[in-house]
């Protein structure tokens, strides 16, 4: 079982939702987290002058995927984090806020922020709860075997921090929810099989890109926002495919349910190949706007509705 930690957080300016300073016992480093509307008084800090690492996170229109709503996010490092994070202040639009992490004792030097640059890169590519702004994922860097263990644990101390606030992108994700599986009880399994006419059946609206490359490309769906109260009853997704198709036309059991990279929102991982529907069903007679965000039906009328309006009736 993972022990507790405190985290100590240093407002310096009374602004809970400006400058955030944080640190904790025995540890090396420091954090800041502001906002980007506030860069021009973070930079004046000397320490921010210090060799380290940094994310900027954010989120930007992808034009070759509409319907992927994931943080976009720039990891990076330098000798000098603030002329470094000054050039992004003009070269890249996208991010609206910032955190950065230095050594408070002996300067973090190339190799060590390389490292840590390497490490939280590979992070987010493996886990896929961000879009990466990064053009290329750097090589691990050759460090001596005290570095290693060094820098290893300067980053298990920033991956206790980046949670707090509200930055996920670095953390495997974890289900809450994993539907048609058997749960154990003292008394033996109990079926988690929805019953008749509940509602276990979310339907996604999905340009044809975004479709084509994920909902049948990748076996899932991300980031889309689902109450509490149905994580539970989820079975089954289907897809409403917009323009030029208007019709929902596939559907996949779904495995699991994970976090995604954006707070308060998941992504559904299917447990085998979307399949046709029986015949697809189109948008028809519906008002216009009822499908602008995911709806729930059930899988019965998934299977026999002839039009999009009888799948909410």
């Amino acid at each position: 079982m993972p022990e507790g930690y405190t985290i100590h957080i240093f407002v310096p300016d009374g602004d809970p939702e400006g400058l955030r300073i944080i640190d904790r016992m025995n540890w090396t480093g420091r954090g800041y987290i502001f906002p980007r509307l506030i860069w021009d008084h973070v930079k004046a800090r000397t320490e921010i002058s210090e060799p380290g690492v940094y994310i900027l996170i954010g989120n930007a229109d992808s034009v070759e995927n509409p319907d992927d709503d994931r943080p976009l996010v720039y990891v990076g490092q330098a000798d000098n984090v603030r002329l470094r994070i000054e050039s992004h202040a003009v070269g890249k639009d996208f991010w609206d806020r910032a955190v950065v992490f230095i050594s408070t004792s002996q300067p973090l030097n190339r190799g060590h922020i390389t490292w840590l640059e390497h490490a939280l890169i590979d992070r987010a590519h493996r886990f896929g709860l961000c879009r990466l702004d990064n053009g290329a994922k750097p090589q691990e860097p050759t460090l001596s075997e005290s570095d290693r263990a060094d820098i290893r644990a300067f980053l298990r101390e920033m991956l206790q921090i980046l949670p707090l606030v509200n930055v996920n992108v670095f953390e495997e994700p974890k289900p809450v929810a994993t539907p048609h599986q058997r749960t154990e009880t003292p008394k033996g399994p109990v079926s988690q099989e929805p019953q008749t006419g509940e509602l276990n059946t979310v339907i996604v609206p999905a340009w044809v890109d975004g479709f084509q490359k994920v909902f049948l490309g990748e076996q899932q769906w991300r980031s889309i926002r689902i109450g509490h109260h149905m994580l539970s009853k989820i079975r089954y997704c289907a897809a409403y495919v917009t323009s030029p198709v208007m019709a929902v036309t596939h559907y996949a059991p779904v495995e699991r349910i994970e976090p995604s990279g954006d707070s308060g929102k998941y992504r559904l991982i299917f447990s085998e190949p979307a399949q046709l529907l029986p015949h697809p069903i189109p948008f028809a007679d519906a008002p216009l706007g009822t499908m602008q965000g995911p709806r729930y039906t059930t899988f019965e009328k998934l299977l026999s509705a002839k039009k999009l309006t009888e799948l909410f009736a």
